[in-house]
């Protein structure tokens, strides 16, 4: 089961990658840590930009699911977001 995670800007900008791929999740908890896993010696760096980052899958905050307990499925995207705010 293939996941496509796509990275903020500032995430991106610090690890070097856009988008990555993760295998064997079953969960958004699942994907956080293989994709913590996937930048090794960077992982602290994912781990201070993911504090500041909501999550979606398929374009829906998980916030408004279950969380890192929503489940996901081979195919979805799962997308790091910045909040913003504006006037």
């Amino acid at each position: 089961m293939s996941i496509t995670v796509e990275l903020t800007y500032e995430m991106s900008k610090a690890l070097g990658t856009r988008r990555v791929e993760v295998e064997g999740a079953a969960t958004v908890a699942d994907v956080v840590r293989l994709t913590r896993a996937r930048f090794g010696e960077q992982a602290a760096d994912f781990e201070r930009h993911t504090r500041v980052a909501a999550v979606s899958v398929n374009g829906v905050l998980v916030t408004h699911g279950r969380g890192l307990r929503t489940t996901v499925a081979d195919g979805d995207l799962v997308m790091f977001v910045k909040a913003s705010a504006g006037g």
